[in-house]
């Protein structure tokens, strides 16, 4: 959707770590760390590739793996303001309703037929919308 609305997409992530997942606070913690080197991303799709199998050290081999600064990513995964974004981004989502992941909203409305021709037609009818009223 990025590709093929460059300009008027922005993708907006936010944390929600299941309290039924015994290491999705860890794993949201560590992306975040991650994040702080430029590879939130990365060590994001990593986890989520092994999310069934999560544990501290599978956590800590991606962050070796990616070549991280491990005394900076031990660091910041400790930061107590990574925690309160967590916090905040939870709550963000229950507000919303978010009841399991992933959850994607447009424009605040969640999308509801989650493929490539629902998300592109979500945006359509915002983008309309979004002229009609200038």
């Amino acid at each position: 959707m990025i590709e093929k609305y460059p300009t008027e997409v922005k993708v907006v992530y936010k944390n929600f770590p299941l309290s039924s997942h015994k290491f999705s606070q860890k794993a949201a913690q560590a992306a975040l760390a991650a994040g702080k080197q430029g590879k939130f991303w990365e060590f994001h799709d990593a986890l989520f590739k092994e999310y069934k199998q999560l544990n501290d050290e599978k956590i800590r081999a991606v962050a070796v793996n990616l070549n991280l600064d491990m005394a900076k990513y031990e660091k910041d995964f400790n930061d107590p303001k990574i925690a309160e974004l967590i916090k905040r981004d939870t709550q963000d989502g229950v507000r919303a309703g978010v009841r399991g992941v992933p959850a994607v909203f447009i424009n605040g409305k969640r999308l509801q037929k989650r493929s490539l021709e629902g998300f592109s037609a979500m945006i359509d009818a915002e983008l309309k919308k979004a002229n009609a009223s200038k």
